[in-house]
């Protein structure tokens, strides 16, 4: 009954502290992770432990699905040189560069152990980035972008991740093994979103004048596809992307204006819930993660967050803006047919709101917590505890940092597109 009632209470400050927000001019995933952090710190408050399993089930399906079911096909279509980009070249990029600078930076931190850092954090969280330029002059492309590359990105951590802890347990790491298993992870969750969009799109053209029976099919079916591509070991985020990209666009053709706007309600209530827990979540573990540091290497771990948040802005700003140059110079291609269209092309405001919006969130916290705690010859991982520590830091410092800046960033670019409907 305890665990009953501190979720009812949290969801409770989370509907409170969003109507506060609203009030104070402060986006509200900021104000929960600072809330959630004091209120952890309460003597009274226990500690809510993070399940990286459930984690992934219950929060990545539902968010994943609501963004991909609303996408524009034809916007990420447009856009799918930049998102691809961002979603599988420069988590991969980011691996790296945050691995070199653990290795030189952090003692006894080894090359695997430094890779498994840099997989942890490599990929950023749209999630926060949009719920905190919402209501802002944001463009519409700048939006399809961040959505587009939170569809893919986590997959891409995921197959860093995996590897760099098999290198840690004393695997070798063979380059060919790591590209044919990450595309048979892409692959295999293709063909089970795909597999589970027919099979959806078949039960609601016989009961899509149910509208209950309808949105109900709706809302299980994201699970249903996480699992079974969890269970085939494919990638349960593209099963799921694919999965809302095709019922996106069977729905034009099927459901009733009246169907839609009911679904979408409720949607929007769901997510709504289940960003405000993900935030307040990353502020309440903050105190039990800080417990299994030494306090005199606390400092030492938040500087070195500090430089590796510094290092991953910089090297997704240097990625965006080199994509913004190769766009440029494909368009003006004149040799050929052009390879982009017009507009795919991004401009100065684009390219620094889409650099800035690198925020890290959820899915890095529970990755971190996930880290195995002993080598498959029993002896306790190395490191866990500080790599699980600065991944925290960083997502915090990324979250409050990068989250209070952004809407200033936003308002003085003032991008001449329209506003998000």
């Amino acid at each position: 009954m305890e665990n009953y009632s501190i979720i009812i209470f949290i969801l409770a400050i989370v509907i409170g502290l969003s109507a506060f927000a609203d009030k104070i001019k402060l986006p509200y995933p900021i104000l929960l992770v600072i809330v959630g952090i004091i209120i952890g710190f309460f003597p009274s408050m226990g500690e809510i432990e993070i399940n990286p399993e459930i984690i992934f089930l219950i929060f990545l399906p539902p968010l994943l699905y609501d963004a991909s079911f609303n996408i524009s096909p034809n916007d990420f279509k447009t856009n799918i040189n930049t998102i691809g980009t961002l979603a599988i070249t420069l988590v991969f990029v980011t691996t790296l560069g945050i691995a070199i600078v653990a290795h030189y930076l952090i003692p006894g931190m080894t090359w695997p152990l430094s890779f498994v850092l840099g997989a942890i954090l490599s990929a950023t969280d749209a999630v926060a980035a949009i719920s905190i330029t919402k209501g802002l002059k944001i463009s519409h492309k700048t939006i399809t972008i961040l959505e587009g590359e939170s569809l893919i990105n986590d997959a891409s951590a995921f197959v860093a991740y995996r590897f760099a802890v098999a290198a840690v347990m004393g695997s070798a790491f063979v380059i060919w093994k790591a590209t044919l298993q990450f595309m048979l992870l892409l692959g295999g969750g293709f063909l089970v979103g795909f597999i589970m969009a027919k099979i959806l799109a078949y039960i609601l053209t016989k009961v899509h004048k149910n509208v209950n029976v309808t949105i109900s099919f709706m809302l299980l079916m994201p699970f249903v596809a996480y699992l079974v591509a969890e269970h085939l070991h494919v990638s349960g985020v593209i099963a799921v992307v694919v999965l809302g990209l095709s019922i996106a666009r069977f729905s034009n053709k099927i459901f009733p204006e009246s169907l839609k706007n009911n679904s979408r309600t409720l949607w929007d209530i769901i997510i709504f819930l289940l960003n405000g827990l993900i935030f307040i979540l990353i502020g309440l573990n903050f105190r039990y993660i800080l417990k299994d540091i030494d306090n005199t290497m606390i400092l030492p771990y938040i500087g070195y967050a500090a430089i590796i948040t510094i290092a991953a802005l910089l090297i997704r700003m240097g990625r965006v803006f080199l994509q913004k140059i190769n766009l440029q110079k494909a368009f003006l291609d004149t040799k050929g047919k052009r390879k982009v269209s017009e507009h795919a092309l991004l401009d100065f405001n684009n390219s620094i709101i889409l650099g800035w919006s690198g925020m890290r969130g959820i899915v890095s916290l529970a990755i971190a917590i996930g880290l195995p705690k002993f080598l498959e010859n029993g002896t306790p991982f190395p490191q866990r505890n500080a790599i699980i520590f600065i991944s925290v830091a960083v997502v915090l410092l990324t979250l409050i940092g990068q989250g209070l800046t952004l809407p200033w960033i936003v308002k003085k670019l003032t991008p001449k597109e329209t506003n998000r409907s």
